[in-house]
């Protein structure tokens, strides 16, 4: 058992350190923040540097490596800049999906355009009444066959990137007989902007540097060739799809959970009050020594997530284990970072105020934290009457 990142990735961590912190130093990410932008300048450097498509075939423009590379990135850019960071790692969101279960040609029109980072993208799977339930009655959003063509109707909502994408990936009913519901569902490819498509930006709490967006499908034509894969099988891919974006979020709380703990520790060490550096107080130490112990276990749920996905193992257990756990430790070490700080940390100009909104985030999306232990649970107690 070998807990050491090895050289190749050292040295991927070590390019991305060096690149975050010369393009969003700190006037760059509260610019960003105050105007809600989306930082499209860096997203196209990051992709040209290989970052952004890390764990996609060379072929298609990406860098041919995997989940644990791709979380490597991950962690750097949200470390640096929390909410700015994950909107930089995630500008590709959905594209996985084609990846994974697209057809050649899907793949060769899509990926290399996302890969160049000339779009983000997005994938749509809640719905406004339904949040995580996409099992108990059919999609409102539906599709249903018209000559070569599907035609969409229904709404999502939380959507990221759906209003500044070239394209993305939607789950809609096209069987609503089916039983379970879910044997039902299918996968579509739809281009932006199409005809009665609408996606509208949600204000936010934080993670302000990305839109998510309530989307409204009204009458929206597709061709049959956008299908993605067979027919009622859109449920399956999209849980093959969420496992490994869960440990993508994960990744994220992770970096959110060290830039967090940076911050607090150099604060620590410099701040002055009652004649000595406040690190040597006790009260102060054990809550630094309490954040690292959070921040290093949530680093080995999500790698060894990570590793499972590299290796094939498909483990739902342990993706949902990282993801609520970081999730949780990212919000509880940011809270005690702005404690350590006091007045100044609830300050934006000093970044945990920002940390603390940003990775609240990170305990909602791809699930909850309630859905992520359900996961655990049954998979521990399987399925008792």
């Amino acid at each position: 058992m070998d807990f050491d990142l090895n050289k190749e990735q050292l040295d991927i961590q070590q390019a991305v350190r060096e690149f975050v912190q010369t393009e969003l130093p700190k006037d760059r990410l509260l610019e960003l923040e105050r105007h809600h932008q989306f930082p499209f300048d860096i997203y196209q450097k990051a992709a040209e540097l290989g970052f952004v498509a890390i764990n996609f075939p060379e072929k298609y423009g990406g860098g041919g490596y995997g989940c644990l590379e791709k979380v490597i990135v991950i962690e750097e850019f949200a470390r640096q800049g929390a909410g700015v960071g994950v909107a930089i790692t995630t500008g590709n969101f959905g594209s996985k999906i084609i990846l994974n279960r697209g057809t050649e040609a899907q793949k060769e029109k899509y990926l290399p355009v996302m890969c160049s980072g000339k779009t983000t993208t997005f994938a749509a799977f809640t719905e406004p009444d339904r949040g995580s339930d996409l099992v108990t009655n059919p999609l409102t959003t539906n599709a249903v066959k018209e000559g070569d063509n599907y035609i969409i109707n229904g709404a999502k909502t939380f959507i990221t990137n759906a209003s500044t994408a070239k394209f993305g990936c939607t789950l809609c009913q096209t069987d609503a007989k089916a039983s379970p519901v879910y044997r039902g569902q299918s996968l579509f490819i739809i281009d932006c902007p199409s005809p009665g498509y609408e996606a509208t930006d949600w204000e936010k709490m934080g993670m302000n540097s990305f839109p998510s967006c309530a989307v409204s499908f009204n009458n929206v034509k597709v061709s049959a060739d956008n299908l993605i894969g067979e027919e009622n099988k859109g449920f399956y891919y999209s849980m093959e799809f969420l496992n490994e974006v869960r440990v993508e979020t994960a990744s994220g709380a992770l970096g959110m959970c060290q830039g967090a703990l940076d911050r607090a520790i150099e604060y620590a060490k410099n701040r002055e009050a009652f004649g000595h550096k406040i690190g040597t107080f006790q009260a102060i130490s054990h809550k630094i020594a309490e954040m690292a112990t959070k921040t290093e276990t949530a680093r080995l749920a999500v790698y060894k997530a990570a590793w499972s996905i590299d290796n094939k193992k498909n483990d739902p257990k342990i993706c949902s284990i990282a993801k609520w756990y970081a999730g949780r430790c990212a919000v509880e070490v940011a809270d005690e970072a702005i404690e350590i700080m006091g007045g100044h940390g609830y300050m934006l100009e000093n970044d945990v105020e920002r940390f603390y909104r940003d990775a609240k985030s990170t305990e909602l999306v791809e699930g909850t934290r309630e859905i992520h232990k359900n996961t655990i649970a049954k998979a521990l107690l399987g399925n008792l009457k």
